[in-house]
């Protein structure tokens, strides 16, 4: 009988700690950081990308938060003769997420954010051009509760749509590249923390 006792009296303040973070008037907090490295054997050439993005939320009301991500973006590809691409933006991305409604340390949510960069293109130093990005994402994902002040969330992309254009400023032309399509790959979700106060 202790034994059970103290079962439920752990669910419950486990079903408890999860609830009380996703109620109206409480925050959450995460980001990302990537880096990725490319290299070719027996040949110059390469490749450096680096992002950072934190994120704030607000819960509006129970279940319901709205926020924002705001960061950086850089990337540089060298030729195997030398020549230096470079591009770098300021990102921001609003977001709004809702969680499922139900008790547990595990609940379901689905997130709309509308992504954007504002940038420049350089090469070897000399800047050419601006480029800008805007798009939409809605994903659905899963968040555990370990504790009451952690989450950790799995997402995929799910469906979404960008646009990003470039302008060339010595020719004053632009090209517009339109991505879109539906990413559900539950085998290789991104994995995140987010802290909840």
């Amino acid at each position: 009988m202790k034994k059970l006792l103290l079962t439920l009296t752990a669910v419950s303040a486990l079903s408890l700690a999860a609830n009380a973070q996703t109620e109206k008037g409480k925050f959450l907090l995460g980001g990302t950081v990537n880096y990725e490295g490319t290299s070719i054997k027996d040949n110059d050439a390469k490749d450096n990308k680096f992002g950072i993005a934190p994120q704030v939320g607000y819960f509006v009301a129970d279940n319901i938060a709205v926020g924002t991500g705001i960061g950086y973006s850089w990337s540089e590809t060298e030729t195997d003769a030398g020549v230096k691409n470079t591009n770098n933006a300021f990102t921001l991305a609003p977001f709004g997420r809702m969680y499922s409604a139900n008790q547990g340390p595990v609940k379901f949510f689905g997130q709309l954010s509308v992504p954007m960069a504002w940038g420049n293109h350089e090469i070897d130093g000399t800047k050419i051009g601006n480029t800008s990005s805007y798009g939409v994402e809605l994903a659905p994902g899963i968040a555990y509760f370990p504790t009451s002040n952690i989450g950790i969330d799995f997402k995929v992309k799910g469906l979404y749509f960008n646009s990003e254009k470039s302008e060339v400023d010595a020719t004053n032309t632009s090209t517009t590249v339109n991505k879109y399509g539906l990413n559900a790959d539950s085998f290789a979700p991104s994995v995140g923390v987010t802290f909840h106060f």
